[in-house]
C-alpha cells in the first residue's frame, strides 16, 4: 500500500495511476483538490474496488502530518510505501524573497518531506518499505529567479541520502529529479519551460508516466538502491 502526496492531479495522479496498475493500493493525499481526488479515487475503484482512498491534510501543519501518517497505516493495516510529490513552485527573485514564501516553499519541497517521513517511518519499518522523494533537476542546476525553491530541492536532495543512512536497512529511500516534464499552470513560467526544454539532449518535454514508471522502478524493482537520486530530465543534467 503506497501513500502518495499531492496525488490529485498532474504528476503525482500519474505516479498513483502507474503504482494502482501495479497492483498497489493507493492513498490519494490532497491539500485543496478535493474534487480531483476524488475522481481518481472513483477511477481507481472502478477498475479494482477496495483499492484507492483520499486522505486531507495541510502538509505545512505539523499536527496534520502526525494525522496523515496514523489514518494511512490504518487505512488498510500497513504502509509499505511513500512518495513524497506534494511541492508549491514560484519564483522569489533576489530582492522579493520574504519570510512567508520561505516559509511556504522550505515548507512544502523540505520540511513537509522530513515530518511525514519521519511520522511514516515506524510503519514502513515494519513492512520494510521504501520511500520516493520527488525532487527536481533544479537542486543540482539552479535555476535563475528562483533560489528558494531550489534551494528547498536541494535540501530534499541532500535529505533522501541522510534519511537512508538514517533509515537503513529496513527501509530505502530514493528520490526522482525530473526536469521539462509538464508546461507549468502558471502562464509566468512558461518562457522557463520552453528554455528547459531547449537546453536537454533530447530536445523534447518529457511526459509524468516518464516520472511514474521510474517511481514504480525504485519502489517495487529496486531492492538493492537506497540513498540514489535518478534525474529523468532528456539529458539536462548532462549539459552545460
Amino acid at each position: 500500500m503506497a501513500l502518495l502526496t499531492g496525488a490529485a492531479r498532474r504528476v503525482g495522479a500519474a505516479i498513483a495511476r502507474d503504482l494502482h496498475a501495479a497492483g498497489l493500493r493507493v492513498l490519494i493525499h490532497y491539500r485543496g483538490s478535493r474534487a480531483d481526488a476524488d475522481a481518481l479515487v472513483d477511477e481507481l475503484e472502478r477498475q479494482r474496488p477496495d483499492s484507492a482512498r483520499a486522505l486531507q491534510a495541510d502538509l505545512l501543519d505539523p499536527e496534520a502530518i502526525n494525522r496523515l501518517a496514523r489514518e494511512a497505516e490504518a487505512a488498510w493495516g500497513r504502509l509499505d510505501f511513500l512518495v513524497n510529490n506534494a511541492s508549491t513552485f514560484y519564483a522569489t527573485p533576489v530582492g522579493a524573497i520574504d519570510a512567508a514564501a520561505w516559509d511556504d516553499l522550505l515548507g512544502s519541497n523540505l520540511k513537509a518531506p522530513t515530518f511525514l517521513t519521519q511520522a511514516c517511518a515506524p510503519a514502513l519499518q515494519r513492512a520494510h518499505g521504501a520511500v520516493v522523494n520527488i525532487v527536481d533537476i533544479h537542486a543540482l542546476r539552479p535555476l535563475k529567479g528562483y533560489p528558494v525553491y531550489s534551494a528547498a530541492k536541494a535540501g530534499l536532495w541532500a535529505l533522501t541520502q541522510a534519511y537512508a543512512r538514517e533509515l537503513g536497512p529496513g527501509v530505502r529511500v530514493n528520490g526522482v529529479a525530473p526536469g521539462a516534464i509538464l508546461s507549468p499552470e502558471d502562464p509566468a513560467n512558461a518562457g522557463t519551460h520552453e528554455a528547459m526544454v531547449e537546453r536537454t539532449a533530447l530536445k523534447r518535454e518529457g511526459s509524468p508516466q516518464d516520472i511514474a514508471r521510474t517511481v514504480r522502478f525504485l519502489l517495487l524493482d529496486a531492492p538493492y538502491i537506497t540513498g540514489q537520486v535518478i534525474p529523468v530530465d532528456g539529458g539536462r543534467s548532462a549539459s552545460q
